[in-house]
């Protein structure tokens, strides 16, 4: 379900207003993958926690409206093991 018009979006990050110049430097932590991104995100510099680690991520106009957690994997993909061919022996005569 989507959430209701009438709440507004969700977010813990705080209002770019807030942010004093010093923490603009910065890359700002986020451990929570639910907030949205909203429009004064823009341009900053975000470190994601998945779970282990932070990834880091920079805001483009185009993620606004996805949430945080959408731009960090907490799994790791799969690896296979490939088979390898086996050298070729040239036949005697």
């Amino acid at each position: 379900m989507t959430r209701s018009l009438w709440k507004g979006p969700f977010s813990e990050i705080k209002k770019p207003k807030e942010i004093n110049k010093k923490n603009l430097l910065q890359k700002k932590k986020v451990w929570s993958r639910r907030s949205m991104i909203l429009p004064g995100n823009i341009g900053n510099d975000f470190l994601i926690h998945n779970g282990k680690n932070f990834i880091p991520l920079r805001v483009d106009i185009g993620m606004v409206g996805h949430r945080f957690g959408e731009f960090s994997n907490t799994r790791k993909k799969p690896i296979h093991k490939t088979n390898k061919k086996k050298g070729t022996v040239a036949k005697k005569k």
